[in-house]
């Protein structure tokens, strides 16, 4: 509610001429779109009521919370966002006296594992922000049906691909790892969507080197000549030139037990589980080779440690990237790779 326009406070108090943070009493909260019955929306109303006065809520940014509402016997996790309309922000910021209404998005899940999803949700309310127009028709026909599919559409994707590779999974996480290109033919939008958001959940970007990233990409290129190609035709996905290791594999095993209980939190923490003990295995590597320059016993443990990993086709091309530029570390990685073809 404009300040400038002398409106009242959220309690009936004339609002003061300063207020214009959203740390201020000076606004009212609409519902534009709910599925909560009343009594939990007017609960859940006066959670983010509370939250808007203490200036808690910054822009584009989600957070997450436990809100105790009366409709289950237990608190729910709740995700909210504050936001305004892409459009109207420019127009604030050119003339400013106009003053934008300003949302906040609100997603209910059974517990506060939502935080997993934090920034899937931030990138679903980024694109609801740019596409919101507040026409009766378009809030119809696109906003409450966006809406309502953010589960489907932001949790959903990891464990949809689970279901439909089931074995198969193992050659997904191997290209992953190694950054093998991977080609998608004919598959509808979401499957190829799918596929495309769990092969950048399971790789390692951010997490190792940017520079080691983008020679692997280049090295694998090159060595393979050819991407990884998945046919979705068929009820099954076929795989061509498509690769694994017994450390896939095993993980493979994991993904697939896990769909017994079907809980979509479960599957992104056994990727983020995936990912980590992929890193101890290379900071291990590393560290048995620089002990290895000088040590012929540890050069001993790391053709042990590559041959037990399950992974050491894959950890080898990582290092051999990394210790490019250094002689002695990059002896050691090609004796290594002489004694892994023998």
């Amino acid at each position: 509610r404009s300040s400038q326009q002398g409106a009242d406070g959220g309690d009936g108090s004339p609002s003061s001429a300063a207020a214009e943070t959203p740390s201020s009493e000076d606004f009212s909260l609409s519902l534009l779109d709910t599925n909560l019955p009343t009594e939990a929306e007017t609960e859940l109303r006066s959670f983010i009521a509370k939250r808007l006065t203490k200036g808690a809520l910054f822009e584009g940014m989600g957070n997450v919370a436990s809100v105790g509402l009366s409709i289950p016997e237990y608190k729910v996790g709740c995700y909210y966002c504050r936001f305004q309309q892409e459009n109207l922000l420019e127009m604030a910021t050119l003339e400013s006296d106009i003053n934008a209404p300003e949302y906040v998005v609100c997603f209910l899940g059974g517990s506060e594992k939502e935080d997993t999803f934090r920034l899937e949700l931030d990138k679903y309310v980024q694109s609801l922000k740019i596409n919101l127009n507040l026409e009766q028709k378009t809030l119809e026909t696109y906003i409450n049906p966006y809406l309502r599919s953010w589960f489907e559409n932001a949790i959903c994707p990891i464990q949809r691909v689970v279901q439909l590779f089931q074995e198969k999974l193992a050659f997904l996480l191997h290209a992953a790892l190694s950054y093998t290109p991977v080609e998608v033919k004919n598959a509808d939008e979401r499957t190829e969507k799918d596929i495309s958001r769990f092969l950048a959940a399971a790789s390692l970007q951010g997490l190792v080197q940017e520079g080691t990233m983008t020679s692997l990409c280049i090295a694998m290129t090159e060595e393979q000549h050819k991407s990884m190609i998945i046919d979705c035709s068929g009820p099954q996905p076929q795989l061509h030139n498509a690769g694994s290791n017994r450390f896939c594999e095993d993980w493979m095993h994991a993904f697939v037990n896990g769909t017994e209980g079907g809980n979509p939190f479960l599957f992104l923490q056994i990727l983020e589980n995936f990912k980590l003990k992929a890193i101890q295995d290379i900071n291990n590597l590393k560290r048995f080779i620089r002990q290895a320059e000088m040590n012929h016993y540890a050069l001993f443990k790391c053709y042990t440690f590559l041959k037990n990993c399950g992974s050491g086709d894959i950890l080898l091309k990582i290092v051999k990237v990394e210790h490019a530029e250094m002689p002695e570390a990059r002896n050691v990685v090609t004796v290594l790779e002489e004694f892994m073809r023998e």
